[in-house]
Protein backbone atom coordinates (compact mmCIF):
# COMPACT_ATOMS: atom_id res chain seq x y z
CA UNK A 1 0.00 0.00 0.00
CA UNK A 2 2.82 2.53 1.26
CA UNK A 3 4.56 1.91 -2.29
CA UNK A 4 1.33 2.35 -4.46
CA UNK A 5 0.56 6.04 -2.69
CA UNK A 6 4.63 6.27 -3.36
CA UNK A 7 4.12 6.17 -7.19
CA UNK A 8 0.69 8.00 -7.02
CA UNK A 9 2.50 10.84 -5.51
CA UNK A 10 5.37 11.02 -7.79
CA UNK A 11 3.51 10.66 -11.09
CA UNK A 12 1.37 13.77 -9.75
CA UNK A 13 4.36 15.53 -8.94
CA UNK A 14 5.56 15.10 -12.54
CA UNK A 15 2.31 16.56 -14.01
CA UNK A 16 2.30 19.01 -12.00
CA UNK A 17 5.49 19.53 -13.27
CA UNK A 18 4.72 19.75 -16.96
CA UNK A 19 1.71 20.77 -17.10
CA UNK A 20 0.81 25.18 -16.91
CA UNK A 21 -2.83 24.88 -17.32
CA UNK A 22 -5.46 22.39 -18.08
CA UNK A 23 -8.93 22.34 -18.72
CA UNK A 24 -11.88 19.68 -19.07
CA UNK A 25 -10.09 18.49 -22.14
CA UNK A 26 -7.19 20.53 -23.18
CA UNK A 27 -3.48 20.46 -21.69
CA UNK A 28 -0.37 23.03 -22.13
CA UNK A 29 3.05 22.27 -21.83
CA UNK A 30 5.59 24.11 -21.90
CA UNK A 31 9.21 24.00 -23.64
CA UNK A 32 10.60 25.29 -20.04
CA UNK A 33 9.39 21.93 -18.36
CA UNK A 34 11.99 19.79 -20.07
CA UNK A 35 15.04 21.90 -20.07
CA UNK A 36 14.90 24.82 -22.72
CA UNK A 37 17.03 28.11 -21.67
CA UNK A 38 15.84 30.29 -23.68
CA UNK A 39 18.90 32.39 -23.81
CA UNK A 40 18.86 32.61 -27.57
CA UNK A 41 22.52 30.96 -27.72
CA UNK A 42 22.30 27.91 -25.70
CA UNK A 43 20.82 24.95 -28.26
CA UNK A 44 17.25 24.09 -27.45
CA UNK A 45 16.54 21.60 -29.75
CA UNK A 46 16.23 18.41 -27.24
CA UNK A 47 14.22 20.28 -24.89
CA UNK A 48 11.68 20.88 -27.71
CA UNK A 49 11.88 17.11 -29.17
CA UNK A 50 11.06 16.14 -25.45
CA UNK A 51 7.98 18.54 -24.96
CA UNK A 52 7.19 17.32 -28.46
CA UNK A 53 6.84 13.63 -27.86
CA UNK A 54 5.49 14.34 -24.45
CA UNK A 55 1.95 15.73 -25.81
CA UNK A 56 2.26 13.72 -28.86
CA UNK A 57 1.93 10.77 -26.90
CA UNK A 58 -0.49 12.25 -24.30
CA UNK A 59 -3.53 10.07 -23.68
CA UNK A 60 -4.90 12.73 -21.02
CA UNK A 61 -6.67 14.97 -23.28
CA UNK A 62 -8.36 15.38 -26.64
CA UNK A 63 -6.12 18.53 -27.34
CA UNK A 64 -2.56 19.48 -25.92
CA UNK A 65 -0.82 22.59 -26.70
CA UNK A 66 3.23 22.96 -26.95
CA UNK A 67 3.96 26.35 -25.37
CA UNK A 68 7.04 28.45 -26.68
CA UNK A 69 6.53 31.51 -23.78
CA UNK A 70 6.93 35.16 -24.88
CA UNK A 71 9.86 37.61 -24.01
CA UNK A 72 12.39 34.34 -24.72
CA UNK A 73 14.37 33.60 -27.86
CA UNK A 74 15.23 29.89 -28.28
CA UNK A 75 17.94 28.80 -30.76
CA UNK A 76 17.04 25.46 -32.24
CA UNK A 77 18.95 23.24 -34.35
CA UNK A 78 17.17 21.22 -37.31
CA UNK A 79 14.87 19.15 -35.97
CA UNK A 80 11.34 17.14 -37.17
CA UNK A 81 8.33 17.00 -34.74
CA UNK A 82 6.53 13.72 -35.75
CA UNK A 83 3.20 12.58 -35.74
CA UNK A 84 0.72 10.89 -35.35
CA UNK A 85 0.12 11.97 -32.51
CA UNK A 86 -2.60 10.69 -30.25
CA UNK A 87 -4.42 13.77 -29.26
CA UNK A 88 -6.75 14.48 -32.01
CA UNK A 89 -5.41 17.87 -31.75
CA UNK A 90 -2.26 19.37 -31.37
CA UNK A 91 -1.01 22.76 -31.04
CA UNK A 92 2.26 24.87 -31.25
CA UNK A 93 2.15 27.29 -29.60
CA UNK A 94 4.84 30.10 -30.88
CA UNK A 95 5.04 33.31 -28.06
CA UNK A 96 8.74 33.86 -28.33
CA UNK A 97 11.31 33.75 -30.65
CA UNK A 98 12.39 30.78 -32.53
CA UNK A 99 16.32 31.39 -34.11
CA UNK A 100 18.25 29.37 -36.46
CA UNK A 101 21.79 28.56 -36.19
CA UNK A 102 23.72 31.27 -38.06
CA UNK A 103 26.56 28.49 -39.49
CA UNK A 104 25.89 26.41 -42.50
CA UNK A 105 28.45 23.27 -40.97
CA UNK A 106 25.22 22.84 -38.68
CA UNK A 107 23.94 20.86 -41.42
CA UNK A 108 26.59 18.83 -42.01
CA UNK A 109 25.59 15.69 -42.87
CA UNK A 110 21.98 15.73 -42.50
CA UNK A 111 19.21 17.35 -45.07
CA UNK A 112 20.23 20.77 -45.79
CA UNK A 113 16.66 21.31 -46.81
CA UNK A 114 15.07 21.11 -43.79
CA UNK A 115 15.45 23.10 -40.84
CA UNK A 116 12.19 23.11 -38.55
CA UNK A 117 9.47 20.23 -39.93
CA UNK A 118 6.19 18.60 -38.35
CA UNK A 119 5.36 15.12 -40.17
CA UNK A 120 2.12 12.80 -40.47
CA UNK A 121 0.30 15.03 -37.83
CA UNK A 122 -3.52 15.78 -38.23
CA UNK A 123 -4.92 18.23 -35.85
CA UNK A 124 -2.22 20.80 -35.65
CA UNK A 125 -2.20 23.87 -34.79
CA UNK A 126 0.43 26.14 -35.17
CA UNK A 127 0.00 29.65 -33.88
CA UNK A 128 0.69 32.31 -31.80
CA UNK A 129 2.28 36.25 -32.36
CA UNK A 130 6.02 34.95 -32.47
CA UNK A 131 8.39 35.27 -34.35
CA UNK A 132 10.57 32.28 -36.72
CA UNK A 133 13.83 33.54 -37.31
CA UNK A 134 15.96 32.11 -40.28
CA UNK A 135 19.15 33.94 -40.33
CA UNK A 136 19.67 33.48 -43.84
CA UNK A 137 22.36 35.68 -44.73
CA UNK A 138 25.52 33.30 -44.94
CA UNK A 139 22.94 30.90 -47.28
CA UNK A 140 22.77 33.82 -49.07
CA UNK A 141 25.87 34.61 -49.94
CA UNK A 142 27.32 30.88 -50.43
CA UNK A 143 24.03 30.25 -53.08
CA UNK A 144 25.05 28.94 -56.36
CA UNK A 145 22.05 30.63 -57.50
CA UNK A 146 24.37 34.37 -56.49
CA UNK A 147 27.73 33.19 -55.79
CA UNK A 148 29.39 30.86 -58.89
CA UNK A 149 32.66 30.15 -57.14
CA UNK A 150 33.52 26.27 -56.53
CA UNK A 151 31.91 24.92 -53.19
CA UNK A 152 28.84 27.33 -53.48
CA UNK A 153 25.98 25.40 -52.06
CA UNK A 154 22.87 24.01 -54.11
CA UNK A 155 20.90 23.35 -51.25
CA UNK A 156 19.15 25.85 -48.18
CA UNK A 157 16.93 25.08 -45.39
CA UNK A 158 12.99 25.99 -45.42
CA UNK A 159 12.36 27.45 -42.49
CA UNK A 160 9.77 25.66 -41.71
CA UNK A 161 7.79 22.31 -43.65
CA UNK A 162 4.82 20.71 -43.27
CA UNK A 163 4.93 17.18 -44.55
CA UNK A 164 1.32 14.67 -44.71
CA UNK A 165 -0.39 17.20 -42.54
CA UNK A 166 -4.21 17.17 -42.12
CA UNK A 167 -6.53 18.93 -41.37
CA UNK A 168 -3.96 21.41 -39.80
CA UNK A 169 -3.54 25.19 -40.02
CA UNK A 170 -0.39 28.31 -39.93
CA UNK A 171 -1.76 31.28 -38.47
CA UNK A 172 -0.58 34.92 -36.79
CA UNK A 173 3.10 34.41 -37.42
CA UNK A 174 6.08 36.04 -38.14
CA UNK A 175 8.56 34.80 -40.24
CA UNK A 176 12.10 36.28 -41.05
CA UNK A 177 14.98 36.23 -43.31
CA UNK A 178 14.59 32.07 -44.03
CA UNK A 179 17.40 30.73 -46.05
CA UNK A 180 15.13 29.36 -48.30
CA UNK A 181 11.59 28.87 -48.35
CA UNK A 182 10.04 30.24 -45.48
CA UNK A 183 6.74 27.87 -45.71
CA UNK A 184 6.79 24.51 -47.64
CA UNK A 185 2.99 23.04 -47.76
CA UNK A 186 3.96 18.93 -49.15
CA UNK A 187 1.54 16.22 -49.58
CA UNK A 188 -1.02 17.74 -47.42
CA UNK A 189 -4.90 17.45 -47.29
CA UNK A 190 -7.31 20.37 -45.80
CA UNK A 191 -4.53 23.26 -44.48
CA UNK A 192 -4.70 26.46 -43.92
CA UNK A 193 -2.51 29.41 -43.61
CA UNK A 194 -4.11 32.90 -41.91
CA UNK A 195 -2.70 36.05 -41.02
CA UNK A 196 1.30 35.56 -41.28
CA UNK A 197 3.92 37.92 -41.76
CA UNK A 198 7.08 37.21 -44.14
CA UNK A 199 9.78 39.37 -44.81
CA UNK A 200 13.68 38.89 -46.39
CA UNK A 201 15.03 40.96 -48.46
CA UNK A 202 14.35 41.38 -52.05
CA UNK A 203 17.89 40.35 -53.07
CA UNK A 204 18.00 36.90 -50.81
CA UNK A 205 17.68 33.72 -53.62
CA UNK A 206 14.49 31.84 -53.77
CA UNK A 207 13.20 32.63 -50.37
CA UNK A 208 9.68 31.78 -51.91
CA UNK A 209 6.96 33.12 -49.09
CA UNK A 210 4.55 30.04 -49.19
CA UNK A 211 5.51 26.89 -51.93
CA UNK A 212 2.58 24.78 -52.12
CA UNK A 213 3.18 21.00 -53.15
CA UNK A 214 1.23 17.80 -53.76
CA UNK A 215 -1.38 19.31 -51.60
CA UNK A 216 -5.09 19.71 -51.90
CA UNK A 217 -7.85 21.29 -50.06
CA UNK A 218 -5.16 24.58 -49.14
CA UNK A 219 -6.16 27.84 -48.16
CA UNK A 220 -4.12 30.91 -47.80
CA UNK A 221 -5.47 34.12 -46.42
CA UNK A 222 -4.69 37.54 -44.89
CA UNK A 223 -1.20 37.11 -45.29
CA UNK A 224 1.69 40.24 -45.98
CA UNK A 225 4.79 39.17 -48.49
CA UNK A 226 7.88 40.87 -49.07
CA UNK A 227 10.63 38.25 -50.28
CA UNK A 228 13.68 37.03 -52.82
CA UNK A 229 11.18 35.30 -54.84
CA UNK A 230 7.80 34.04 -55.10
CA UNK A 231 5.56 35.43 -52.58
CA UNK A 232 3.02 32.00 -53.30
CA UNK A 233 4.54 29.77 -55.63
CA UNK A 234 1.87 26.02 -56.75
CA UNK A 235 4.09 23.17 -57.62
CA UNK A 236 2.66 19.94 -59.31
CA UNK A 237 0.00 17.63 -58.38
CA UNK A 238 -2.11 19.87 -56.34
CA UNK A 239 -5.84 20.96 -56.82
CA UNK A 240 -8.67 23.45 -54.76
CA UNK A 241 -6.14 25.94 -53.67
CA UNK A 242 -7.63 29.22 -52.65
CA UNK A 243 -5.33 32.25 -51.95
CA UNK A 244 -7.17 35.19 -51.04
CA UNK A 245 -6.28 38.99 -49.35
CA UNK A 246 -2.90 39.28 -50.09
CA UNK A 247 -0.63 41.89 -50.17
CA UNK A 248 3.30 41.06 -52.29
CA UNK A 249 5.86 43.10 -52.83
CA UNK A 250 8.97 42.94 -53.24
CA UNK A 251 8.79 39.86 -54.69
CA UNK A 252 8.37 37.81 -57.79
CA UNK A 253 4.50 38.16 -57.24
CA UNK A 254 2.03 34.93 -57.35
CA UNK A 255 3.15 32.11 -59.36
CA UNK A 256 1.75 28.58 -60.18
CA UNK A 257 5.25 26.68 -61.27
CA UNK A 258 7.30 26.08 -62.56
CA UNK A 259 5.83 22.98 -63.81
CA UNK A 260 7.13 20.20 -66.23
CA UNK A 261 10.86 20.12 -65.38
CA UNK A 262 12.66 17.33 -66.97
CA UNK A 263 9.94 16.52 -69.13
CA UNK A 264 7.80 15.19 -66.09
CA UNK A 265 4.02 15.16 -66.74
CA UNK A 266 1.76 17.23 -64.41
CA UNK A 267 -1.59 17.96 -62.63
CA UNK A 268 -2.48 21.22 -61.62
CA UNK A 269 -6.39 22.42 -61.40
CA UNK A 270 -8.72 24.25 -59.44
CA UNK A 271 -6.60 27.20 -58.05
CA UNK A 272 -8.73 30.55 -57.28
CA UNK A 273 -6.54 33.78 -55.97
CA UNK A 274 -8.34 36.69 -55.18
CA UNK A 275 -7.77 40.30 -53.86
CA UNK A 276 -4.12 40.17 -54.08
CA UNK A 277 -2.35 43.44 -54.10
CA UNK A 278 0.89 43.66 -55.81
CA UNK A 279 3.55 46.45 -55.27
CA UNK A 280 6.44 46.74 -57.15
CA UNK A 281 6.83 43.01 -58.02
CA UNK A 282 9.10 41.28 -60.32
CA UNK A 283 5.54 39.18 -61.55
CA UNK A 284 1.87 39.94 -60.75
CA UNK A 285 0.08 36.99 -61.64
CA UNK A 286 2.35 34.44 -63.32
CA UNK A 287 2.05 30.57 -65.16
CA UNK A 288 5.36 29.01 -65.53
CA UNK A 289 6.01 25.58 -66.97
CA UNK A 290 9.49 24.22 -68.71
CA UNK A 291 9.44 23.30 -72.62
CA UNK A 292 9.40 19.32 -72.79
CA UNK A 293 6.94 19.06 -70.08
CA UNK A 294 3.41 17.55 -70.34
CA UNK A 295 0.07 17.08 -68.24
CA UNK A 296 -2.32 19.81 -67.56
CA UNK A 297 -2.76 23.02 -65.71
CA UNK A 298 -6.41 23.93 -65.72
CA UNK A 299 -9.53 25.51 -64.27
CA UNK A 300 -7.55 29.00 -62.82
CA UNK A 301 -8.95 32.41 -61.58
CA UNK A 302 -7.26 35.24 -60.91
CA UNK A 303 -9.40 38.36 -59.85
CA UNK A 304 -9.32 41.50 -57.97
CA UNK A 305 -6.19 42.33 -58.40
CA UNK A 306 -4.75 45.61 -58.04
CA UNK A 307 -0.66 46.52 -59.28
CA UNK A 308 1.40 49.11 -58.34
CA UNK A 309 4.42 49.28 -60.56
CA UNK A 310 4.66 45.76 -61.42
CA UNK A 311 7.07 44.79 -64.12
CA UNK A 312 4.74 41.80 -65.41
CA UNK A 313 1.32 42.21 -64.29
CA UNK A 314 0.13 39.61 -66.06
CA UNK A 315 2.31 36.73 -67.70
CA UNK A 316 2.59 33.39 -69.34
CA UNK A 317 5.44 31.94 -69.86
CA UNK A 318 6.11 28.63 -71.48
CA UNK A 319 9.52 29.08 -72.57
CA UNK A 320 11.04 28.72 -68.70
CA UNK A 321 14.72 28.63 -69.10
CA UNK A 322 14.41 27.26 -72.93
CA UNK A 323 17.17 29.11 -74.26
CA UNK A 324 15.48 28.95 -77.47
CA UNK A 325 15.01 25.73 -77.49
CA UNK A 326 11.64 23.81 -78.68
CA UNK A 327 9.93 20.55 -77.65
CA UNK A 328 6.97 18.88 -79.69
CA UNK A 329 5.39 18.49 -75.80
CA UNK A 330 4.36 20.97 -73.70
CA UNK A 331 2.43 21.72 -70.64
CA UNK A 332 -1.41 22.06 -71.91
CA UNK A 333 -2.62 25.50 -70.13
CA UNK A 334 -6.70 25.93 -70.36
CA UNK A 335 -9.98 27.83 -68.46
CA UNK A 336 -7.69 30.49 -67.06
CA UNK A 337 -9.93 33.64 -65.99
CA UNK A 338 -8.14 37.20 -65.92
CA UNK A 339 -10.89 39.55 -64.20
CA UNK A 340 -10.96 42.75 -62.61
CA UNK A 341 -7.18 43.54 -62.86
CA UNK A 342 -6.36 47.15 -62.35
CA UNK A 343 -3.12 49.06 -61.86
CA UNK A 344 0.10 50.90 -63.38
CA UNK A 345 2.93 48.06 -65.20
CA UNK A 346 6.53 49.36 -65.19
CA UNK A 347 6.99 48.34 -68.32
CA UNK A 348 5.84 48.73 -71.94
CA UNK A 349 4.97 45.00 -72.06
CA UNK A 350 2.17 44.87 -69.19
CA UNK A 351 0.34 40.89 -70.83
CA UNK A 352 2.48 38.44 -71.93
CA UNK A 353 0.59 35.50 -73.10
CA UNK A 354 3.86 33.56 -74.03
CA UNK A 355 2.16 29.82 -74.90
CA UNK A 356 4.23 26.44 -76.40
CA UNK A 357 4.46 26.59 -80.00
CA UNK A 358 3.34 23.19 -79.81
CA UNK A 359 0.64 22.90 -77.47
CA UNK A 360 -1.95 25.71 -77.31
CA UNK A 361 -3.11 27.91 -73.90
CA UNK A 362 -7.48 27.49 -74.68
CA UNK A 363 -10.33 29.00 -73.11
CA UNK A 364 -8.19 32.20 -71.48
CA UNK A 365 -10.47 34.97 -70.95
CA UNK A 366 -9.86 38.53 -70.24
CA UNK A 367 -12.72 40.43 -68.07
CA UNK A 368 -12.31 43.75 -66.93
CA UNK A 369 -8.51 44.68 -67.59
CA UNK A 370 -7.34 48.01 -66.93
CA UNK A 371 -3.70 48.70 -66.61
CA UNK A 372 -1.72 51.75 -67.30
CA UNK A 373 1.80 52.77 -67.24
CA UNK A 374 3.47 53.65 -64.20
CA UNK A 375 3.50 57.54 -63.78
CA UNK A 376 6.94 57.82 -62.23
CA UNK A 377 8.80 55.05 -64.78
CA UNK A 378 6.85 57.48 -67.74
CA UNK A 379 8.40 60.50 -66.27
CA UNK A 380 11.97 58.99 -65.32
CA UNK A 381 11.65 57.65 -69.31
CA UNK A 382 10.46 61.66 -70.52
CA UNK A 383 13.54 63.38 -68.36
CA UNK A 384 15.97 60.63 -70.47
CA UNK A 385 14.44 61.25 -73.53
CA UNK A 386 14.31 65.44 -73.21
CA UNK A 387 18.02 65.41 -71.90
CA UNK A 388 19.34 62.71 -74.98
CA UNK A 389 17.26 65.56 -77.09
CA UNK A 390 18.97 68.47 -75.37
CA UNK A 391 22.29 66.63 -75.85
CA UNK A 392 22.09 66.79 -79.70
CA UNK A 393 21.22 70.13 -80.23
CA UNK A 394 23.84 71.78 -82.23
CA UNK A 395 26.29 74.21 -80.30
CA UNK A 396 24.40 77.91 -80.39
CA UNK A 397 27.04 80.24 -82.90
CA UNK A 398 28.63 83.46 -80.75
CA UNK A 399 26.01 86.15 -80.29
CA UNK A 400 27.48 89.65 -81.51
CA UNK A 401 23.87 91.82 -81.00
CA UNK A 402 21.05 90.97 -78.38
CA UNK A 403 19.29 88.00 -79.37
CA UNK A 404 15.39 87.82 -77.99
CA UNK A 405 14.77 85.23 -75.45
CA UNK A 406 14.39 81.82 -76.36
CA UNK A 407 11.19 80.06 -76.96
CA UNK A 408 10.82 77.10 -74.61
CA UNK A 409 12.16 73.29 -76.28
CA UNK A 410 9.27 71.35 -77.62
CA UNK A 411 9.54 68.20 -75.35
CA UNK A 412 9.25 64.45 -76.45
CA UNK A 413 5.54 63.73 -74.82
CA UNK A 414 5.81 61.02 -71.95
CA UNK A 415 5.04 57.74 -72.24
CA UNK A 416 1.43 57.57 -71.35
CA UNK A 417 -0.62 54.08 -70.87
CA UNK A 418 -2.22 54.48 -74.68
CA UNK A 419 1.68 52.70 -75.59
CA UNK A 420 1.02 49.85 -72.64
CA UNK A 421 1.22 46.59 -75.31
CA UNK A 422 0.38 43.16 -75.44
CA UNK A 423 1.71 40.11 -76.44
CA UNK A 424 0.13 36.27 -77.81
CA UNK A 425 1.97 33.01 -79.01
CA UNK A 426 -0.38 30.35 -79.37
CA UNK A 427 -2.94 31.81 -77.12
CA UNK A 428 -6.70 31.41 -77.92
CA UNK A 429 -10.13 32.62 -76.07
CA UNK A 430 -12.03 35.67 -75.45
CA UNK A 431 -12.50 39.58 -73.81
CA UNK A 432 -15.37 40.79 -72.20
CA UNK A 433 -15.30 44.50 -70.51
CA UNK A 434 -12.57 47.06 -70.99
CA UNK A 435 -9.38 45.45 -71.26
CA UNK A 436 -6.40 47.77 -71.33
CA UNK A 437 -3.95 47.39 -73.46
CA UNK A 438 -5.79 45.63 -76.19
CA UNK A 439 -5.11 41.64 -76.45
CA UNK A 440 -5.18 41.24 -80.07
CA UNK A 441 -4.97 37.35 -79.85
CA UNK A 442 -8.34 37.08 -77.96
CA UNK A 443 -11.64 37.44 -79.48
CA UNK A 444 -14.62 39.51 -77.21
CA UNK A 445 -17.36 37.97 -76.41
Amino acid sequence: MGTCCTVLILVLAVLNTVVLSTSSDTIDVSVFDYGATGNGYTDDSQAFLRTWNFACSLDLASSVNVIIPSGYTFLVNPITFQGPCRPSNIGFQVFGTIKSPETIDTWYGIDATQWLAFQSVKGLAVNGNGTIKGQGWNWWASSCRTNHKKGCTTKQPTAIKFYSCEDSTLSNLHFINSANFHILVYDCNSFHVNNVDINSPETSPNTDGIHIQASKHIVVNNTNMKCGDDCVSIGDRTSDIKISNINCGPGHGISIGSLGKGGSSVQVEDIHVKNVTFYKSTNGVRIKTWQGGSGYARRIIFEQLSFTSVRNPIIIDQNYFSQGKTSPKGVQISEVTYSNAVGTSSTKMAIQLNCSESVACTEILFDSIQLTSDPSVSALRHHRRHRRHRHHQPPAPPQTEPQPSPQPEPQPPPVFMSQLTSSCTNAYGTTNGVIQPDVPCLHRE
